[in-house]
Formats: structure tokens, C-alpha cells, sequence
């Protein structure tokens, strides 16, 4: 029984041994594993992978790519609105320029209604005061051309035979008979472009329809705007996101009070011009000094390309009337008065509030008589100094807000993070 029991301990002992260094074998060999998984995880991290597609393209042409869908979808969107203005064109105009007489108007209509009346007396009266003054000033330029075109007439005969005898006279060696077959050249010219006038007459009624028509609208649309513009301006601002409203509500009064400076000062330095010029040629003894005052005026309404035009005309008229010494002393008088508007007038009554680069001043010009005729260079530059203004006052407003909004938090964030460097912004 002893011998049984001892070899049983030693039994017992021996499997217990056993155990315990297959345990040890196993963890040692787990540890091996776990150790080997860790140095391929690693490796694996340590491996270079494969570049981002994005970050394999230059910051610049990343850059350069953004800035260009983003132009050509607003291109887009500028082409179809040209394409929509250009079928509605004359309700556009009319529309137009309805928004500058209602500028020019909509002071007295102030005033008068806070004398004690009513709007719609006020509107009434005001309406019917500047039609009134506008249809007189239509009605004295036709009654001044027609009255003095038999005497221009008479005098442009007599300027063309006075050109053919400077042109024989002239070194350029100038003979009779070149003149002559240049002459018979414009008959012929005339003579064989029969059907193109009477095309161009059939389209001058047309025009003429037109006309009337885009008046009629603008009339109309002129009351309205003078009777209830404040809740036309209410209704269209539902029309922009709910996001953006505050914004543009406060950029409408100041996009209004440019547009009506712009229009009171043109029309003063319009005036002023065609007073000095009118006088001008007047004691140059030019004919037709009142109508091409007039011209002038109107014209003056074009910035730039309206006084160089009115001015030519003017210095032709002389030209072809009283002979080179008055053309070029009324050259002169053109001259010193637009140097006056340009340096003195239009700085001192416009200001700064419409102040647009004369490059833009052309182009826009440029632009919207290709777009829509004299009509669209006469709202061209106010249109240009509303958006200008209303651009000014959105970036305004987005720099204020967004200073506003910036946490004690964020800029902390940003000291402690500064920005990336441009080669390694992400995509």
C-alpha cells in the first residue's frame, strides 16, 4: 500500500510538471504570434501607400479648376439671362427707365404727401407735371429741326461746293473729275439701294411702334412705381432665400439713393452742358444752336460716348455752315466745357456715392449698346452704379457678420492650429 501510494504521488507530480510546461510552450508561442502580428502591423504602416489622386494635382491647377467651373456656371447663368432681356427687351427698357423717371420724381411725390395730400393725388399731380415737361421738350426739338431745315439745307449745299473748291485748292492734287465720279459713285449707291430703303422705312414703322409702346409701358409703370413702390420692394424681397433677406433689404435704400443721385446729377450736368454749349455756338453764329442744345442734352444722358457724339455734331454743323475758324473755335467751346463737367461738375454734384471707373463707364456703355441699342447705353452706367453699390454693401455686411460670429474658442483654435500650407491643403 505505501509502494502504491508514492508511485501515485510521482504520477501525479510527473502530470502536473508535464502541464505546466505545455502551458509555458503555449504561451510562449502565443507571445511569439502576437509579437509577429505586431511587427507586420508595423511594416504595413510604415510601407508607403498609394497617393491621393487629388493631392497628386498641383495646388495651382486644384485651384485654377475651382475658380473655372464655378466661372463657367456663371456664365451659363449670365448667357441665359442676356437670352431672356433680349426676348423681352422692350418691356425691359421700358421698365428700365421707368425706375429712372420714378428717381427723379419720387422726391416730390414725397413732399407733396407730406404737405397733406393723399398718394395718389400726389403721384397724380407729380406724374402728370413731368410727362408734361418731358413731351414739351420732345415736341420743341421737332419744331426747331423742322423749322431751320430748309436754312440747313441751303447751308450744307453751300458747305459741300465750299468743300469741292478747298479739295481743287487742297496739295493733294485733287482733280474735278475725281470728285465727280465719287459723287456718281453715292448716286448709284443710292440709286440701286432702293429696296433696302423702303425695307428700312417699313422697319422705322416698326421702330416707331415700338417706341410708342415702350413709352406707354414706361408711363404706366412710372405711376405705379411712384403710387406703391414700397410694397412692390416688400413683395420682392419674399422672392430672395430667407437666409440672404436682411441683407438685401438693407442694400435696397442704398442702391435707391444711388441711383437717384445718379439721376438728379446727370440730369443737372446734362443741362449745364447744353446751356454753355448751346451759348456758345449761339454768338458763334451757328444755325440751329437750340436743337443741338437740346441734342446735347439728351444725349448727355450717354456718359462719355453722348458728349464726344453731341460735341461732333455740333463742331460738323459749324464746319459745314460757317467754314474751319468757327468749327474750330466751336471745337474749343465743346472742349472746355467738357473738361469743366468732367473735372469740376460731375465730382462736385455726383460725388462718390455713383463713382465708377471710366473704363467700366465704356465698356458698360459698349455693352449695352450691342445688347439693346441707345437704349441700353442710357441704362448701362446706372445699372452698373447700383450693382456697384449693392456689391459694396453685401461684402460689407458678410465682413461684418463674419467677425461677429467668431469665438474667443475658434481663435483659439486657430492659434493653436495654424492653417496648412498650400501644397498640402486637402482636395
Amino acid at each position: 500500500m505505501p509502494g502504491i501510494r508514492r508511485w501515485r504521488a510521482l504520477i501525479a507530480d510527473g502530470v502536473a510538471a508535464l502541464g505546466e510546461r505545455r502551458t509555458q510552450v503555449r504561451a510562449r508561442h502565443e507571445a511569439e504570434l502576437l509579437a509577429e502580428r505586431q511587427r507586420v502591423t508595423e511594416a504595413r504602416r510604415a510601407r508607403p501607400r498609394d497617393p491621393d489622386p487629388a493631392r497628386a494635382v498641383p495646388w495651382g491647377v486644384r485651384v485654377a479648376a475651382e475658380a473655372g467651373w464655378r466661372f463657367l456656371v456663371l456664365a451659363a447663368a449670365l448667357w441665359v439671362i442676356m437670352r431672356v432681356i433680349g426676348s423681352v427687351r422692350l418691356v425691359v427698357l421700358a421698365f428700365v427707365v421707368a425706375l429712372l423717371i420714378t428717381a427723379l420724381l419720387e422726391p416730390t411725390v414725397a413732399r407733396l404727401h407730406r404737405a397733406g395730400l393723399s398718394r395718389g393725388l400726389s403721384t397724380a399731380l407729380t406724374a402728370l407735371f413731368g410727362f408734361v415737361v418731358l413731351g414739351l421738350i420732345g415736341w420743341f426739338v421737332v419744331w426747331q429741326v423742322l423749322d431751320n431745315l430748309d436754312n440747313l439745307s441751303g447751308r450744307l449745299q453751300e458747305g459741300i461746293e465750299e468743300l469741292k473748291r478747298w479739295l481743287l485748292a487742297s496739295p493733294f492734287h485733287v482733280t474735278e473729275q475725281q470728285i465727280n465720279d465719287v459723287a456718281g459713285s453715292l448716286s448709284d449707291a443710292i440709286g440701286t439701294s432702293t429696296s433696302e430703303i423702303t425695307s428700312t422705312g417699313l422697319r422705322g414703322v416698326t421702330v416707331l411702334v415700338e417706341i410708342i409702346t415702350g413709352m406707354l409701358l414706361a408711363m404706366f409703370s412710372t405711376l405705379f412705381l411712384l403710387y406703391d413702390g414700397r410694397h412692390i420692394w416688400q413683395w420682392t424681397l419674399k422672392l430672395v432665400p430667407s437666409a440672404a433677406r436682411p441683407d438685401v433689404a438693407d442694400a435696397g435704400p442704398a442702391a435707391w439713393g444711388t441711383l437717384t443721385a445718379y439721376v438728379r446729377g446727370t440730369l443737372i450736368v446734362a443741362f449745364i452742358d447744353a446751356l454753355f454749349i448751346g451759348l456758345g455756338i449761339y454768338f458763334l453764329g451757328v444755325p440751329l444752336a437750340v436743337p443741338i442744345a437740346v441734342v446735347i442734352f439728351l444725349a448727355s444722358f450717354v456718359p462719355l460716348v453722348g458728349a464726344v457724339a453731341s460735341g461732333a455734331l455740333a463742331v460738323v454743323v459749324a464746319l459745314v455752315t460757317q467754314g474751319v475758324f468757327t468749327a474750330l473755335l466751336t471745337l474749343l467751346v465743346v472742349l472746355v466745357v467738357q473738361q469743366i463737367e468732367g473735372h469740376v461738375l460731375q465730382p462736385f454734384i455726383l460725388g462718390r456715392a455713383v463713382r465708377v471707373h471710366p473704363l467700366a463707364v465704356v465698356l458698360a456703355v459698349a455693352t449695352g449698346g450691342v445688347v439693346a441699342g441707345i437704349g441700353g447705353a442710357v441704362v448701362a452706367v446706372p445699372l452698373v452704379a447700383v450693382s456697384n453699390t449693392v456689391i459694396g454693401h453685401l461684402r460689407a455686411h458678410g465682413a461684418d457678420d463674419g467677425s461677429a460670429a467668431e469665438s474667443p474658442a475658434a481663435a483659439e483654435n486657430e492659434r493653436a492650429d495654424p492653417p496648412a500650407e498650400p501644397d498640402r491643403e486637402p482636395a
